[in-house]
């Protein structure tokens, strides 16, 4: 019988601390997340300062937890995977040394993992075998971005935002519309009110073979649509925003997929857990291609696709030590 290889992931990347513990690369036995929310709302965005302090306030309880609901310990750990990068250099910190003082006093390797690889590998972590090639598109609020996979660590960049990410565009509006924070989840609920379509916002069509995207023309639309209609009915407003980014987004991941003959797509990042982008997927899907979308509460930053994508790392031998560093950028 098969010896089982369990890893701890640890993500610190943003706003989010958690902690897991999977076999085998796909099977969660633990997934211990604690959000800042309630922390950052009220300055519509992430503010570093604050989100380093309570990733260090937070991770100790939280590898803790991780074992206790696994039903594991320190010692049956085969490595630790951590983030470090993209994200916030301070809060990276906190989950990258914390992972290698667990990786020093155990005497398991260490494995450095890019957080945008391991939201393309999140489905992969609810029953779905990996497959490769596929056209991966991870949206978020600090990440808009198309890459082809060729398989762990194989990743080539087809085309990433010109300005602001997806989720980001989501949260500005918000904050203009007095909506609340996060964003994205506020103008969804608000969005399927609207009694119909009628404000049209100017479509942004690329050149063939343009796979970069760009929310500043639709959001400097939106904003000056308010202007100019203070009264306008606000769930209308909602629906054609968001109508407008999720059509690009579904635009850009279909033509990468076409255009390079890929017939598996995987759609990550916390952008990806909005119903109607789900919708506009599942209509433009044809019947020979397939989508890989996580459960929503694998979309969200989680550690859970940290030791999944650090799995395979392993196994390969790839893996970090004392000098690895941390990176704003992938």
């Amino acid at each position: 019988m098969k010896a089982q290889i369990l890893g701890m992931g640890v993500e610190s990347s943003c706003d989010e601390t958690a902690v897991s513990v999977v076999r085998d690369g796909r099977d969660i036995l633990s997934n211990i997340i604690s959000s800042q929310i309630d922390l950052h709302k009220e300055y519509y965005g992430v503010v570093p300062e604050i989100a380093s302090r309570a990733h260090l306030e937070t991770i100790n309880l939280l590898v803790g937890r991780a074992l206790e609901t696994a039903g594991v310990g320190f010692g049956d750990l085969a490595y630790v995977a951590a983030t470090n990068r993209p994200g916030l250099v301070g809060s990276l910190l906190i989950g990258l040394q914390s992972a290698k003082v667990i990786s020093y006093a155990l005497g398991i390797p260490l494995v450095a993992v890019n957080h945008l690889e391991a939201h393309l590998y999140a489905p992969f972590m609810e029953g779905a075998v990996p497959v490769y090639p596929l056209i991966g598109l991870l949206v978020s609020g600090g990440n808009t971005a198309l890459y082809q996979v060729r398989g762990p660590g194989d990743m080539e960049l087809i085309g990433k935002t010109a300005d602001d990410a997806a989720g980001e565009a989501f949260d500005k509006i918000a904050k203009y519309m007095d909506l609340g924070y996060p964003g994205g989840p506020v103008i969804e609920r608000l969005a399927r009110t609207a009694s119909g379509g009628t404000i049209m916002f100017p479509k942004i069509l690329p050149e063939p073979g343009d796979f970069r995207f760009s929310f500043s023309g639709i959001k400097t639309a939106v904003v000056n649509y308010l202007k100019k209609h203070p009264g306008a009915g606000r769930a209308e407003v909602a629906h054609a925003f968001q109508e407008r980014v999720l059509e690009i987004l579904v635009r850009r991941v279909f033509a990468a997929a076409r255009g390079r003959g890929v017939k598996n797509i995987v759609v990550a990042g916390g952008v990806a857990a909005n119903g109607r982008l789900r919708e506009l997927l599942e209509s433009e899907k044809r019947p020979d291609e397939t989508i890989y979308v996580p459960s929503p509460l694998l979309c969200t930053d989680n550690a859970a696709m940290v030791a999944g994508i650090g799995y395979h790392y392993f196994r390969m031998g790839l893996y970090g030590d004392s000098t690895t560093d941390v990176h704003a950028r992938a």
